[in-house]
């Protein structure tokens, strides 16, 4: 398991625009369609990693606790699939039912998408405000395979619930840690 800090892109950055295939409709979808007019959390995860895996549940929990509070999930998947059968978008529709996660799990097959984000590890989070400004950028808490802390979603929880109550995200954020985007 190589363990790969997110590269931390600027606050404030712009959300970019891609149209990228939703495998659930087979139709290629805009990010910024996608998100409307509200706050929108992308996260960059995959089926096989063991860091993402790690986190379903608290992803599930997340999701449910904040689907109807005005803020969309993303989920994206820049795997090279051809060395990594496990990441494909037949399978990524598969992993999502099995979860029961309704949300968008969008596919870079071109991993350009990532690279606009500089996106280096799954799990790596970016939340963007109305505006499409982004406002965190990180992990999701500090617990990771086989450390014995609790999955919480505290760093992520705490950036939504300061963005939600219109104030300022705090700036002190910690990079996710995970396993490498494989890239082709």
């Amino acid at each position: 398991m190589a363990r790969t800090p997110s590269n931390m892109l600027p606050l404030g950055s712009a959300l970019p625009d891609s149209k990228l295939l939703n495998p659930s409709s087979g139709k290629l979808e805009s990010v910024i369609e996608i998100s409307g007019n509200m706050p929108v959390l992308l996260m960059f995860i995959c089926n096989h990693c063991p860091f993402v895996i790690h986190l379903h549940q608290g992803i599930q929990k997340l999701y449910l606790d904040y689907k109807n509070q005005g803020v969309q999930f993303i989920a994206i998947n820049s795997n090279d699939v051809i060395n990594y059968p496990e990441d494909s978008p037949e399978k990524m529709v598969s992993l999502f039912k099995d979860l029961k996660l309704d949300f968008p799990y969008l596919f870079d097959e071109t991993q350009n998408y990532a690279k606009l984000l500089d996106a280096a590890c799954t799990p790596d989070f970016y939340l963007f405000d109305s505006s499409k400004k982004l406002v965190y950028r990180g992990r999701f808490d500090e617990s990771r395979p086989g450390n014995g802390i609790e999955v919480t979603g505290n760093d992520l929880r705490n950036a939504l619930k300061e963005l939600l109550e219109g104030k300022v995200v705090n700036d002190y954020q910690k990079p996710s840690m995970g396993c490498n985007i494989k890239w082709k």
